[in-house]
């Protein structure tokens, strides 16, 4: 799915959601310089694989947070973790550095990544923010809305304090 095809998704949905469009942010730094409309619920995605590249992860916490892999294999009895290739990013969820959204996991045909969503984003407004699948835009939404919709596609999700 493309941006246009997850702003289509919303609409036929009916979901409540809001676009920002901007410039091409390929960090959380360059997000920093956009005037959001939800700060503090914009999320920062990471996506990880295990060292047998048999298992793949999609972790999103709030955009304040810090990942340490180590502590998250320990928790979640994972095998080692590191971040996947360019090229898995790729084949598995059509997306492009800078761009890695949960929206992705609509792309993922073989269901094969795992979701790992911070709790917090269902503290206060329960609103996150992330890409539609390109980095030029951030789709605001109700959090239960998003794993809705990512639980509908088939992928495992689960709700984690990080």
């Amino acid at each position: 799915m493309k941006k246009e095809d997850i702003y289509n998704l919303l609409k036929e949905k009916n979901i409540w959601h809001e676009i920002t469009e901007h410039e091409a942010v390929w960090d959380m730094e360059g997000l920093a310089g956009v005037d959001l409309p939800y700060p503090g619920s914009d999320a920062k995605n990471l996506f990880v694989r295990d060292d047998k590249k048999r298992v793949y992860y999609l972790i999103s916490v709030k955009d304040d947070k810090r990942v340490d892999l180590n502590e998250f294999r320990n928790k979640y009895e994972t095998r080692r973790l590191s971040f996947a290739s360019e090229n898995d990013l790729a084949n598995i969820l059509k997306l492009f550095p800078g761009a890695v959204t949960p929206f992705g996991l609509l792309n993922d045909s073989d269901l094969i990544v795992k979701f790992y969503l911070d709790k917090d984003f269902f503290d206060d407004s329960s609103i996150i923010g992330i890409h539609p699948n390109d980095n030029t835009a951030t789709v605001w939404l109700k959090v239960n809305d998003l794993v809705d919709i990512i639980k509908e596609h088939g992928n495992e999700v689960f709700i984690v304090e990080l």
